[in-house]
């Protein structure tokens, strides 16, 4: 069931036989979401951590008129709110987009990793911090990028991160979303992410079949939004 999780931290750094153990053995409560929930919300008190198993989630902030922005998106094998063990609560929500399947990680099991194992701690903390390099592309996106190039550089990013637990190759990957979630991913209005996403099509380079994104032309797509994946941090290394 966690393959996924492992999948991403072992293309990253060396998880022993031990520590996988270590890693089974904090897993709590399995919860089946619906899609279109919201499962953690802003300022609730949080005892546990959640682990993404199935399904895509997406983290978000909205304003009092319902504007949404969404501000990252989860695949399977990620925590969405690993930092909430430290900071516990959030400032922000948690939602399934789509049909979701999770675990959850008790905080005291947490806990226990940091104190007793130090490696597999440092392995967690860098997931927070590619976390914050992940958001740190998306605000240069929102700030500075067009909107082709906005939603261009989000499939690139998805093709690498899907790629890393199998479920994305150089073709395409699923991508079972509505368009105002495509809209609140990228600053855009759904007239205009419709508008695009037709550009995107007319170039050749990209398309919407469906709920899969059939890449047609990656070497095109991947110099339209300038994608450098540096900020994935794709090397192995012992941390």
């Amino acid at each position: 069931m966690i393959e996924a999780h492992l999948a991403k931290l072992r293309a990253r750094d060396t998880i022993s036989a031990e520590e996988e153990r270590v890693i089974r053995d904090s897993l709590g409560t399995v919860r089946d979401i619906p899609a279109q929930t919201t499962c953690i919300r802003a300022g609730e008190r949080l005892l546990v951590s959640t682990l993404l198993t199935d399904g895509l989630m997406c983290r978000y902030k909205d304003l009092p008129g319902g504007e949404r922005q969404i501000t990252e998106l989860h695949v399977a094998g990620d925590f969405v709110d690993l930092h909430s063990f430290s900071l516990k609560q959030l400032d922000h929500n948690v939602m399934a987009l789509t049909p979701c399947r999770v675990i959850l990680v008790p905080h005291v099991k947490l806990t226990a990793i940091t104190e007793q194992h130090p490696h597999l701690a440092r392995v967690y903390w860098f997931l927070t911090a590619l976390d914050a390099a992940i958001h740190r592309e998306w605000v240069l996106s929102l700030g500075r990028r067009s909107a082709i190039e906005r939603i261009a550089h989000l499939m690139c990013e998805l093709r690498v991160r899907l790629g890393l637990i199998g479920q994305a190759d150089d073709s395409g990957f699923d991508l079972a979303i509505k368009q105002s979630d495509l809209s609140d991913c990228t600053g855009l209005t759904p007239v205009h992410v419709n508008r695009t996403l037709r550009e995107l099509r007319e170039r050749g380079l990209m398309d919407f079949k469906g709920k899969r994104v059939v890449i047609h032309d990656l070497a095109g797509l991947k110099a339209l939004a300038e994608f450098d994946e540096d900020y994935l941090y794709l090397r192995r290394e012992e941390r």
